[in-house]
Order: structure tokens, then C-alpha cells, then sequence
């Protein structure tokens, strides 16, 4: 069955290899959450057996919940506030550079519509990719299969049901775009230093 989850076709999770990577997974899940900001070395630690990669400079404010941990990769510097949920039946990937606020839910499980296969216990789960920089304000819901481009910033409260582009701003359930992000930091960068030169020009002419 674990062959079939990876796979992301329909299993049923009471196996026995499948429950106990669960379990294992839930204890190391209990441990991150029971420390104290001040025992930075052993979140660290912690945190690294848990998931499938961490990268440097990334934190995870407890609690964190998971399935199994292992599936769930995330970049340098990111940050994720208080009650993060993500299911990683599949995959979950964060580049770097994200912002995830308070209670965000990436989800990836989903179960058979018609009812005799859902009865059974039969499911699956759809990959979800979050973009390197993106921000996810508190609690967002992200739904199976989504991926979120680069840049993008989800308004808190949003949920996202289908993928999202690249240096976007959306909202609303579902989420939807409502604007653009165009200026890169070179041009807002170039824009601060005409502003600056404009002051100049005017001081001199004042004097």
C-alpha cells in the first residue's frame, strides 16, 4: 500500500508499514512541540529528523502538525508561525525565502467522491508546491494538486483551489487574483534613487 500512496493512487492507510511510519512520525512531532524557544539545538535536530529537508536558517514556531513528515521538504529562511497543519500524503515542497503565518493548512489528502470507494476507506493525495518567496498569510488553506508561483502573496484567510501564478496577489475562497506584483527590486530600487535625486534637485534650487 506504501508503494501506492507514493505513487499517489488510491490505498488505504491501514497498513501496517504505512501506520507505523506514522507513529514514528508522531512521536518525533510530539517532542519538536513540547520544546521551548529556548532549546534552539534540539528544535534543530528535532525538526531535521521530522522532514525530508530543512534548509538553513528556516524556523518552525510549534505546534507543527504532519502525517509523515518525510515527504515535506522547505528551503533557506523561511519562517512559519504558530499551528502549522501539513499533510504530506504527497509531496509538499517550499522553496525559500517563504512566509507562512499562523494556522496555514497545506493539505494534500483527498478521498473518492462516490461513496462505496470512500466506505471502504480507499484515498489518495496530490502534490503541493509553494514557490520560493512566497507569503501565506494566516490561516490560508491550501487544497491538493495546487502549486503557488514565486513571489505570490495569499491574503489571510484564503483558500486555494487551484494553482496560482507567479508575482501575484490573491484572496478570497476560492482565491482569486487581484493584482499583479510587475516591479522587480531593481526598478523600485531605481524609482527610490530618483526620488532621492529629485529631493536634491529641489534643495539646491531652494537655496
Amino acid at each position: 500500500m506504501r508503494e501506492r500512496m507514493l505513487a499517489g493512487d488510491l490505498y488505504i492507510a491501514d497498513d501496517p508499514e504505512i501506520s507505523e511510519q506514522l507513529r514514528a512520525a508522531q512521536d518525533l512531532m510530539a517532542a519538536y512541540n513540547a520544546t521551548s524557544s529556548r532549546q534552539r539545538p534540539l528544535r534543530r535536530r528535532l525538526i531535521a529528523e521530522l522532514l525530508g529537508s530543512v534548509g538553513e536558517g528556516t524556523e518552525i514556531r510549534p505546534p507543527l502538525y504532519v502525517d509523515y513528515g518525510y515527504q515535506i521538504t522547505i528551503g533557506a529562511r523561511c519562517f512559519a508561525n504558530y499551528g502549522l497543519v501539513a499533510l504530506d500524503v504527497a509531496r509538499i515542497t517550499i522553496g525559500d525565502d517563504v512566509q507562512i503565518g499562523p494556522n496555514v493548512q497545506l493539505l494534500t489528502p483527498t478521498h473518492p467522491v462516490e461513496p462505496e470507494p470512500r466506505r471502504e476507506k480507499w484515498e489518495a493525495a496530490k502534490p503541493i508546491t509553494i514557490g520560493d518567496n512566497v507569503w501565506l498569510g494566516g490561516g490560508v488553506i491550501v487544497l491538493p494538486g495546487v502549486t503557488i508561483g514565486e513571489n505570490t502573496v495569499v491574503g489571510a484567510g484564503a483558500v486555494v483551489t487551484g494553482h496560482l501564478p507567479a508575482n501575484a496577489v490573491a484572496v478570497g475562497n476560492p482565491a482569486r487574483v487581484v493584482r499583479l506584483l510587475t516591479e522587480t527590486a531593481t526598478e523600485i530600487e531605481a524609482e527610490a534613487e530618483t526620488e532621492t535625486e529629485t529631493e536634491r534637485s529641489a534643495s539646491r534650487d531652494q537655496r
